[in-house]
């Protein structure tokens, strides 16, 4: 039993970084979907995109900056996909919303193409581009 306003705090954080944000990194979007519905009751008055989307996106970890909310628009990465396939370019923080990431790609003639969306739960695996050699 807390006795004490510190111990209750402390006891928050710890289900926090114990229990919420691991849920967030291994939940479906569907079930991301239903808890940021809920988000204000479950986490307090957090803003659902710093905290639960950036933690679910976070198991991507190349898709993400340690502090900063939502996915990392700096760099390029390649996306595979489940299907089997790859795509390459810079995610689009504004279109990308509710577990579904958008890129940017490049394409002829300096222009860029948009692919996507692609579901949170349809992506096996992101690594940055710059960082294959």
């Amino acid at each position: 039993m807390m006795s004490t306003f510190e111990e209750l705090v402390a006891s928050r954080r710890a289900w926090i970084e114990e229990t919420l944000r691991p849920w967030c990194m291994r939940a479906d979007r569907k079930e991301l979907k239903k808890a940021a519905d809920e988000w204000g009751d479950i986490a307090g008055r957090v803003d659902p995109e710093s905290t639960l989307w950036t933690w679910a996106w976070s198991r991507f970890p190349q898709l993400v900056h340690e502090g900063l909310a939502g996915v990392d628009e700096t760099h390029e990465v390649r996306l595979k996909l489940r299907d089997g396939t790859s795509v390459v370019g810079f995610p689009d923080g504004r279109q990308s919303s509710e577990g579904r990431l958008v890129l940017m790609c490049s394409a002829k003639a300096a222009q860029t193409e948009e692919s996507g969306p692609h579901s949170i739960d349809d992506i096996e695996n992101a690594e940055r581009v710059d960082a294959l050699g």
